[in-house]
């Protein structure tokens, strides 16, 4: 025989509600039991009845667990109002601890600036004096670093500039040498042409009278 599925609603007859009863808490209690040794765990059971009565399993102590539910339920469920109070009171607190930070940090600043330093003893200034020496330190480190850096692009950019000034040169050099052959051509047709006129043309000098015997002379240039 197929058994049927319960439906989750009062029992409306009073004896099968105290059959139901008794049978599920008897259940409960023993799953209770159960859990509380298979698992080692902490359980506490109360079960009020329909007519008031008690019923109640503790894997140890009742009232231990009781008193252990308490502590656990006021710290993870605080009333508003304390819970606002203990925000609070937590800001405020890290406030202060912020502010004391700051003031023994101002205080330090100070102190390497070489003011306030009327009240430090022997072994504050020795310290003070050491980290100063420690910054100077860094701070040399840093300042060759970032100069070895300026001097490797400064010696990249001369790298560069002498290479524009080699094709510079190659660039001028070959316009010269074009100027210059160019010039020489012009001068050779000068001459040439310079010596043809004065071979073609002729110079006569006559002397005496028009109708005596004339002396033909050539004109020296």
């Amino acid at each position: 025989m197929v058994r049927g599925k319960t439906q989750m609603r009062r029992i409306e007859n009073a004896t099968s509600r105290q059959v139901t009863f008794s049978k599920r808490r008897n259940g409960l209690l023993k799953k209770a039991f159960e859990l509380s040794v298979l698992c080692d765990a902490e359980v506490g059971l109360v079960i009020f009845s329909p007519r008031g009565k008690l019923y109640e399993f503790a894997s140890s102590s009742m009232q231990e667990i009781i008193e252990r539910y308490k502590r656990h339920s006021k710290d993870k469920f605080l009333p508003e109002n304390q819970a606002v109070g203990y925000n609070m009171q937590h800001l405020k607190h890290e406030t202060a601890s912020l502010m004391k930070k700051i003031e023994l940090l101002e205080t330090s600043k100070r102190k390497l600036l070489g003011e306030g330093l009327g009240s430090c003893t022997l072994e504050e200034l020795q310290q003070i004096e050491k980290q100063l020496e420690r910054s100077v330190s860094a701070i040399r480190a840093r300042k060759m670093k970032v100069f070895r850096e300026q001097m490797e692009r400064l010696k990249e950019k001369g790298k560069d500039l002498a290479v524009e000034n080699a094709m510079l040169r190659e660039k001028f050099g070959g316009l010269q040498q074009r100027q210059t052959s160019s010039g020489e051509k012009e001068g050779e047709v000068i001459c040439i042409e310079g010596g043809s006129d004065k071979s073609d043309v002729e110079t006569e000098l006559f002397i005496g009278p028009p109708d005596e015997c004339r002396i033909r002379r050539p004109l020296q240039n």
